[in-house]
């Protein structure tokens, strides 16, 4: 009796393995194979960078650059300030519906990214006001720099592992599995070198040398992302900082043209990031990072509004002063009732419908738009993949 007592639980105790062995393989494969068509998990979505990103985790700090009150968010489902910087939906939350997700990732501070359920999601960790130096956007104070923006994504994979039963395994394989996106880079130029005449960083460097620093110094973070797992970033350029509404009524536009010192400065530095990428990528062996051309994307509708169903592309929906340029959309702003037909939600940033463009062109354009991938052929490659390693 004694005997068969032993065998029986030693029976059990094998059946119990191998259970947890089948769940985990599960778990793992579900989290490298994540583009397939299966409904269990999406890919996995990281977010890192500024306001053009940040989907409210500035909410939870003390500084001003905040998006958390009315008219922002009068387009998005809930009508309500969510911290997002426009009318409606960011590049995030309309990424995350082409990876088929159930939303997008929750601010890396929010109370409600918690469980499994939100957790193997992914996580935004941008907040507006960051920079690719640390001494950007000094003036808003309290914001999540993007070093500790990378510290925040270690946390969160101590978190996931706990989440996955200590499975380091697996949750490195949602990590490596996941989409990346990474935007950073304007305010380095807006709110740092020429926040105020004479900054201090434009009497360091002449504009040449603050674009080549600029730019390795944001090789390392890259760098430092694919140390911590990432294996499919994309990387965006900057937009065409002059042609900000907030840029126009600053120099005194006359007709709405772009300021070509910002021009200039956009103009030096995108094509240098793309080098470096591609520098980045021929090391690594592998197209791990991928060059979003966001200035050619802006300027596509700012060039030709009326190609793309805007009646301008000067004047802000929501704002104050010249081309509504002047100061964030406040509750005593001006708004337009058609948000549609703006390029500019406010002084920086674009509509729901204006960013829908930007991320079409993530989807499909061409290598002007995308290098060396478009998004489209990355989640297409990168579930064959995960067929392959795990069929």
């Amino acid at each position: 009796m004694q005997t068969s007592s032993v065998v029986f639980l030693i029976a059990l105790l094998l059946l119990h393995v191998h259970l947890q062995l089948q769940y985990h393989h599960q778990v793992v494969c579900t989290a490298a194979a994540s583009t397939t068509s299966s409904p269990r998990r999406p890919r996995a979505f990281f977010v890192f960078g500024d306001s053009l990103v940040d989907s409210g985790n500035n909410n939870y700090l003390a500084t001003t650059a905040r998006a958390d009150s009315p008219p922002y968010g009068v387009d998005y489902p809930t009508h309500r300030a969510t911290g997002r910087f426009s009318n409606g939906r960011n590049v995030p939350d309309i990424i995350s519906e082409y990876l088929g997700a159930p939303q997008a990732p929750l601010p890396y501070l929010s109370p409600h990214l918690d469980g499994a359920d939100k957790l193997l999601l992914g996580a935004n960790f941008a907040s507006a006001g960051v920079g690719i130096l640390n001494d950007t956007g000094i003036q808003f104070a309290n914001i999540i720099r993007i070093q500790k923006q990378l510290r925040y994504f270690q946390q969160y994979q101590s978190r996931l592992r706990r989440i996955l039963g200590g499975d380091a395994a697996a949750a490195d394989a949602l990590v490596n599995g996941a989409l990346v996106l990474i935007t950073l880079g304007g305010n380095d130029f807006i709110n740092n070198y020429y926040l105020v005449p004479f900054s201090a960083r434009s009497r360091e460097m002449a504009l040449p040398d603050y674009v080549r620093y600029v730019v390795s110094e944001y090789a390392k973070i890259l760098r430092q992302l694919h140390a911590l797992g990432a294996r499919r970033v994309l990387v965006t350029g900057s937009g065409p900082l002059g042609c900000a509404p907030a840029e126009l009524a600053l120099h005194g536009s006359r007709a709405g043209e772009c300021d070509a010192e910002l021009q200039h400065a956009a103009s030096l530095y995108n094509p240098q990031l793309v080098d470096m990428i591609k520098g980045l990528n021929a090391q690594l062996g592998a197209d791990v990072f991928v060059a979003v051309n966001a200035y050619r994307m802006h300027m596509d509708f700012i060039s030709d509004p009326a190609a793309y169903g805007f009646v301008t592309s000067k004047l802000a929906c929501c704002g104050q002063g010249p081309y509504n340029g002047v100061g964030l959309c406040t509750a005593a702003s001006t708004v337009c009732p058609d948000r549609s037909l703006y390029v500019f939600w406010d002084n920086f940033h674009p509509t729901e419908k204006a960013n829908r463009i930007i991320v079409s062109q993530f989807m499909d354009g061409t290598q002007e738009y995308m290098h060396p991938l478009n998004l489209t052929t990355i989640l297409a490659v990168d579930a064959a993949a995960a067929t392959t390693t795990f069929n």
